[in-house]
């Protein structure tokens, strides 16, 4: 689906949110479209942050709670981290401090993409 809609759009850039998610994902996407990353960007920020942030967003979600979220966490780190530890060891990583405040955060993003060759 997502190699699908990247080749039907006119655009040669793209911003994928929250995928590859393992090295499985990472390897298959890579061989079938021929595609690599031209930057990540990861959001770092501390366990204890981020609970607290989940845990006062109030959006009401069943899975707001400490459990849900400390089982996210064991996924990520299990799983995603060393997706982020691949592109990281080929220079593609770009780190944001995620436990500023969001106008902060955005400013950073921002800034990333400002680097981005259009």
């Amino acid at each position: 689906l997502l190699e699908n809609a990247m080749m039907q759009n006119e655009n040669d850039k793209f911003l994928i949110d929250g995928f590859p998610r393992n090295d499985e994902n990472r390897a298959a996407f890579e061989s079938t479209t021929g595609i690599e990353p031209e930057f990540v960007l990861f959001f770092d920020c501390s366990e204890e942050e981020m609970e607290r942030r989940l845990l006062t967003r109030n959006q009401g979600r069943a899975d707001d709670n400490i459990d849900t979220i400390r089982k996210r966490f064991k996924v990520f780190l299990e799983s995603s981290l060393s997706v982020i530890n691949y592109y990281n060891s080929k220079g593609k990583v770009r780190k944001i401090d995620a436990s500023k405040p969001v106008e902060e955060v955005f400013e950073a993003v921002k800034a990333v993409f400002a680097t981005v060759e259009r």
